[in-house]
C-alpha cells in the first residue's frame, strides 16, 4: 500500500464539534514507522505537539505544549523498550485543569500507543498496525487495545480501552472504512480513511479539508 515508501504528508482538519479549531500536521511515514508534528488552534488555547513511533507504529515519544490566557502547560511523554510509560509535565500561569502527565504509569500497562486529544493523527498507528487500510491481513474481528489517551487542552495521561476493526478497505479511488469505538467515553465511530491509513473523517470531531 501506500505507507511502503518514505512520504511526508501535510493534512488539515476543520472541528466538526467546535468549527473554530482547525488541526494541522506533517506526516512523515516509512516503512514500519512515523514521525510527525502539528499544531491545534482553537479560541481558547493553541497547541504544538510532536511525534515519534519505533518500529511497528509503537509510540516512542509525544511531546505537546499549550498555551492559553495568561497559562501554558508541557507534556513529555515516552514509551521505552520495556513498554513502561513516563512522562514529565510543567505549568506556568493560573489554570484550574488538572496537572500534566501521568498519575499511576501501571495502569498504562499493554499499551503501545499515544492517542493525542481531539488529534485525528494518532488514530494512524494502531490503523497501520493492524492493516485496517490494506485490502488483506487485516483482522477478521474487533481488535482491544490499551492506549496511554492524552486529555486536551489539560495534557493529563489517562489509560483508555478502545477497539478498531476494519468495514471497508482502501481501494483505488475508494475511501477504507474503520469501526472505532472508546469504552472511557462511550463512544463509536466509522472513520473514513485514505489508502495511506489516515483520518478523513471523524464523526462528531473532525472533517480534513481537501
Amino acid at each position: 500500500m501506500g505507507n511502503q515508501l518514505h512520504t511526508s504528508l501535510l493534512h488539515t482538519w476543520q472541528g466538526i464539534d467546535d468549527p473554530a479549531r482547525l488541526d494541522s500536521a506533517t506526516i512523515n511515514l516509512e516503512p514500519g514507522r512515523l514521525s510527525a508534528h502539528g499544531t491545534s488552534r482553537t479560541d481558547s488555547y493553541a497547541m504544538s505537539w510532536a511525534l515519534t513511533t519505533t518500529d511497528g507504529w509503537v509510540t516512542r515519544r509525544l511531546t505537546a505544549t499549550v498555551h492559553g490566557h495568561g497559562w501554558s502547560r508541557h507534556l513529555e511523554l515516552e514509551r521505552d523498550d520495556d513498554g513502561v510509560w513516563s512522562a514529565t509535565g510543567s505549568t506556568a500561569g493560573e489554570c484550574d485543569l488538572p496537572a500534566p502527565g501521568i498519575d499511576d504509569p501501571s495502569l498504562l500497562t499493554g499499551a503501545l500507543d499515544c492517542d493525542l486529544g481531539l488529534c485525528p493523527v494518532t488514530n494512524t498507528m494502531p490503523i497501520l498496525r493492524l492493516n485496517l487500510h490494506s485490502e488483506e491481513l487485516a483482522p477478521v474481528d474487533e481488535t482491544s487495545m490499551v492506549m496511554a489517551w492524552v486529555d486536551v487542552p489539560s495534557l493529563q495521561v489517562k489509560r483508555s480501552s478502545q477497539m478498531y476493526s476494519q468495514l471497508r478497505s482502501s481501494d483505488g479511488d475508494r475511501n477504507g472504512v474503520v469501526l472505532y469505538s472508546s469504552d472511557n467515553h462511550g463512544f463509536t465511530a466509522e472513520l473514513e480513511i485514505d489508502r495511506e491509513g489516515i483520518v478523513l473523517e471523524y464523526p462528531g470531531l473532525a472533517t480534513r479539508i481537501r
